[in-house]
């Protein structure tokens, strides 16, 4: 007989990297209470990573030891598991388009869910609710965009724009035009340059 705890990292092994453990998908190895506690003794060990309340993650193991898991695999998996759209932070979008040589120090996304905090080993993670404007076109150059201009502001929008114009695929610029009602108006306005004229 399996105890609990050996029932858990079993499950937890065949799961994603990065994928999160939560005490509500394990009820089928137990009782709530007997969950809980296993994953708490087991976070105490060191089999797994507490990210944050609740919320458990295994480490990946190597010839070194053991790692966190990607944060953008624990990230990803998280919105799926939650139903939440999770997305770069704009910092990080304009890095990833060429507009900033800034690198974010601490890893920040943006969350249709809660804002909260995650641990992965020693990387803190921020998930900060965002309107939904700021979330189109996840995974996509044209959802980079919209965010990289709320993250640049008014002020720097107009000269990004020019740089994005040269680099980008028609196809993504057409779809942030396409856009445009979703957005702020300055935003708007500074994108409308983007359109084809006639």
């Amino acid at each position: 007989m399996q105890t609990l705890s050996k029932k858990i990292l079993k499950h937890a092994t065949g799961l994603p990297e990065g994928a999160p453990l939560v005490a509500k998908e394990l009820l089928h190895l137990g009782n709530r209470a007997a969950v809980d506690q296993a994953l708490s003794r087991l976070a105490q060990r060191g089999r797994l990573l507490r990210a944050s309340r609740g919320i458990y993650v295994l480490p990946v193991e190597n010839r070194f030891g053991n790692r966190a898991p990607s944060t953008a695999k624990m990230v990803e998996n998280l919105a799926k598991q939650r139903g939440e759209t999770i997305v770069a932070h704009g910092a990080s979008s304009a890095n990833a388009l060429g507009l900033t040589t800034q690198v974010p120090m601490q890893a920040i996304y943006l969350t249709s869910g809660p804002s909260r905090r995650l641990k992965l080993g020693a990387q803190k993670v921020e998930l900060r609710h965002a309107p939904g404007w700021q979330l189109i076109y996840p995974g996509r150059a044209a959802g980079d965009i919209v965010r990289a201009l709320a993250w640049l502001g008014p002020e720097k929008a107009s000269k990004a724009i020019r740089s994005l114009r040269v680099k980008l695929p028609p196809s993504e610029i057409s779809e942030v035009t396409s856009a445009r009602a979703r957005l702020p108006t300055w935003m708007a306005q500074e994108i409308s340059v983007l359109v084809p004229h006639e």
